[in-house]
């Protein structure tokens, strides 16, 4: 009998079991002097899940010395209405404000969402310079960097990031544009892709570099993050791991 390959969800969130977590053991928390800052968190009210700055608390305030947290994007508050392109901005308003609820002193020390990592489309190219200042402008002072996915395998068990993934969307030269305003800003580039991929990366890495080698350090468009494929083969780390250190070498 032949098998039915269903389309994967890698990268999908699924609401947590509560009550699978409570009958687990709780860890030592080892160093719980260590200052942590939370690169990695969403917070959103969608589809009876709701896990905004109470929830998000009640995870950090566990054993751990977390001092801030990066807020990544999720499609969250998007605007209802206006131009397309500037729905996501309402994202950063929503999270802005929870950060100025938490800067106020009023939920503990924690500063939640010192950074925040919005969407904007890059496909746009020079054109979203108006979607860019608007993130900016949204985000008090917070706003770090866009996170552009573009996690694709022709396998369909894999699951592709988005519902257009296509290979090589970091070649195309629209979205290069796009990179080369978020550098003119000194904004970050999250880039989210499977490790296949990470020769694309490298060549947008070392593109970036080059077209804006006549800027400080801190002007480039960093690629801050990568996600890989589920199945972490021997052959897979080895590529895994070269690929990063190709990169790094673009950061220097």
């Amino acid at each position: 009998m032949a098998l039915s390959i269903q389309p994967g969800r890698f990268g999908h969130s699924g609401k947590p079991d509560d009550a699978w977590l409570a009958k687990q053991e709780k860890e030592q928390i080892l160093e719980p002097e260590l200052p942590i800052i939370d690169t990695h968190h969403h917070l959103w009210d969608r589809g009876g899940w709701t896990y905004l700055l109470p929830e998000l608390l009640a995870d950090l305030n566990t054993g751990h010395n977390i001092i801030a947290t990066v807020f990544e994007e999720c499609r969250s508050m998007y605007r209802a209405g206006g131009p397309v392109e500037m729905r996501p901005v309402g994202e950063v308003e929503f999270v802005a404000g929870i950060a100025a609820m938490s800067a106020s002193g009023g939920y503990g020390p924690i500063k939640v969402s010192q950074s925040i990592v919005g969407f904007a489309d890059l496909a746009l190219g020079d054109r979203v310079e108006p979607v860019l200042e608007a993130l900016i402008r949204a985000g008090g002072g917070r706003f770090s960097g866009v996170r552009y996915s573009v996690g694709y395998d022709a396998d369909p068990t894999i699951g592709n990031s988005r519902p257009d993934s296509a290979p090589h969307m970091y070649a195309r030269p629209e979205i290069r544009a796009g990179v080369a305003r978020l550098a003119a800003h000194g904004l970050a580039l999250d880039a989210w892709c499977y490790h296949p991929q990470l020769a694309d990366v490298i060549a947008l890495a070392r593109g970036a570099s080059s077209d804006h080698r006549d800027l400080p350090r801190r002007r480039r468009a960093w690629l801050r993050r990568l996600c890989w494929q589920e199945g972490r083969s021997p052959r897979g780390m080895a590529s895994q791991h070269g690929g990063i250190g190709h990169m790094l070498e673009c950061l220097r």
